[in-house]
This record gives C-alpha cells, sequence and structure tokens, in this order.
C-alpha cells in the first residue's frame, strides 16, 4: 500500500542539521506513527512521503519555509520581570503558555535581564533547513475512527483519551 491521505504511516528516521548533527530519531523497533494528510509532520516531510511503499528508504532535505518557517521577530516579547512573581525563579529554557491578544503560544525563556525576561515564541528550529533520513516501516488504511480525530491511535500515535 502506498501512502495516502487517510493512511496511517509508520516511519522511523534521523534528523540531522546542516552541520550533520543529529537532533531527533525514531527507530524502526519504536517508529512514529501518524494519520497521513492531515498536518501531522511538517509540510515539507508529508510531501516527501506521498506515494511511498512500505520499506522504501529515502533522503530529503527540508527548506524551512516546508519545516518551522523563518525566525519571526513577532514572536519574541520582553515582559517584566515582577510578572513571573508567582511562578518563583525563572531559568533560561523555560517554556509555557503565553496569552496574546489573539492566540496562546508556547513561549521558551531565551534570556533574563535585571528587570525584564525574554522569551521566544519561534520554534526550535524556525529558520534551519532540515535533512532526513527516512525509512517507511509500515502503511495501513485509517480507520474510521482516526480519521475523525485527525491521528493515528496505538503504537507510536497518540495516546488514549477521550474525545467529546
Amino acid at each position: 500500500m502506498k501512502v495516502a491521505k487517510n493512511t496511517v504511516v509508520s516511519i522511523a528516521y534521523t534528523l540531522k542539521d546542516v552541520d550533520g548533527n543529529v537532533l531527533d530519531t525514531a527507530d524502526a523497533d519504536a517508529p512514529l506513527a501518524y494519520l497521513h494528510g492531515f498536518g501531522n509532520l511538517i509540510a515539507g516531510m508529508e510531501k516527501a512521503l506521498d506515494n511511498r511503499d512500505a520499506g522504501e528508504s529515502f533522503e530529503v532535505v527540508i527548506p524551512p519555509e516546508e519545516a518551522y518557517g523563518s525566525f519571526d521577530d513577532d514572536l519574541v516579547w520582553e515582559l517584566d520581570k515582577d510578572q513571573f512573581g508567582e511562578l518563583g525563579e525563572v531559568e533560561i529554557g523555560t517554556q509555557f503558555v503565553l496569552e496574546t491578544e489573539d492566540d496562546q503560544v508556547l513561549v521558551t525563556v531565551a534570556e533574563i535581564k535585571d528587570d525584564v525576561v525574554i522569551v521566544d515564541g519561534n520554534h526550535e528550529l524556525a529558520d534551519e533547513t532540515l535533512f532526513f533520513e527516512i525509512s517507511v516501516v509500515d502503511v495501513r488504511e485509517a480507520t474510521p475512527e482516526e480519521i475523525e480525530h485527525g491521528h493515528a491511535h496505538g503504537p507510536g500515535g497518540a495516546h488514549d483519551h477521550d474525545h467529546d
């Protein structure tokens, strides 16, 4: 069966940066399972997997615009340090959800100054070209429940959970 919309695909992969540093992996013994065609992977990776067969291995280079996008200065905020009083001591690397006028954004504390904390809502791989080595471990038809929920269930996919 070929990878197509409404299939559950299990992949093993190695993700490297431009310098060849390994950033993430999933091996064939514990592959990543996802529902294809629902935006569950970065766009460039999902596009590269279209029409692939189980057992197929390949390499793909994904530019920032098909991965996590360009760095956006509008996603960096300076917050008064006194706003963190109830959180206690804040450290670089701490993540939390910031409520903005329009949205909720997962941010990371990037810098701490005397009176301000600088937080960054960009993905840590924004502006990065990504290098993937991918093996398609398995492809199967998605169940109606998986299609309704928009993600794969079972090993390597989403955990059991309640839906409204």
